[in-house]
C-alpha cells in the first residue's frame, strides 16, 4: 500500500510540476490584463486609491496616470503569456509593485484602521495580498531556466 501512495505521490508531482508555470502564467496574464485595462476605461474598483496616491507626483494628472499605470498592467499580463517573455513580465511587476505599496506609506489612514499596521483595511488588505504575488513572480522566475531546456 505505501509503494502505491508512493507512486501516486510522484505521479501528483511530475504533473503539478509540469502545469504549475503555465498556470500561474496563465493567471498572472488574466488577472493583469482584466485589472490594467479597467483602469483607462474608468471602471477600476481601485481608482480612488491609485488617484490619491499618485496625486503628488510633479508630472502627468492622477487621471494620466490612472491610464498609463492600466496599461503597464495590460503589457504586464499579455508578456506573462508568453513563456519567452516571462522575464521582462516579472521585472515590469515587481517595477510595479513598488508603486502598489506606496499607500501603505503615504495613505495609511486610508490603508490602516485607526493608524494600527495590524489592522489592515479593506484597501489594505486589497495591497498586502500583492506579498502572495511578488511570491509566485519569485517562482515562476525559477523556473525559467526549466522552462527553457523543455521548449
Amino acid at each position: 500500500m505505501n509503494k502505491i501512495l508512493t507512486k501516486l505521490d510522484k505521479t501528483i508531482i511530475a504533473k503539478m510540476r509540469r502545469i504549475s508555470a503555465p498556470t500561474i502564467r496563465f493567471s498572472f496574464g488574466v488577472i493583469f490584463i482584466w485589472f490594467g485595462i479597467l483602469k483607462p476605461l474608468r471602471y477600476s474598483a481601485a481608482e480612488g486609491l491609485l488617484k490619491a496616491t499618485v496625486e503628488w507626483l510633479p508630472f502627468g494628472s492622477p487621471n494620466n496616470w490612472l491610464t498609463v499605470i492600466g496599461w503597464w498592467e495590460v503589457a504586464i499580463g499579455v508578456l506573462f503569456l508568453f513563456p519567452k517573455t516571462t522575464r521582462i513580465a516579472i521585472l515590469l511587476l515587481l517595477l510595479q509593485m513598488v508603486g502598489t505599496f506606496m499607500p501603505l506609506v503615504f495613505l495609511s489612514e486610508v490603508t490602516f484602521q485607526s493608524g494600527n499596521v495590524l489592522l489592515p483595511t479593506m484597501e489594505g488588505q486589497y495591497i498586502i495580498k500583492n506579498l502572495m504575488i511578488i511570491s509566485a513572480a519569485l517562482v515562476l522566475g525559477g523556473t525559467v531556466a526549466r522552462m527553457r531546456k523543455t521548449e
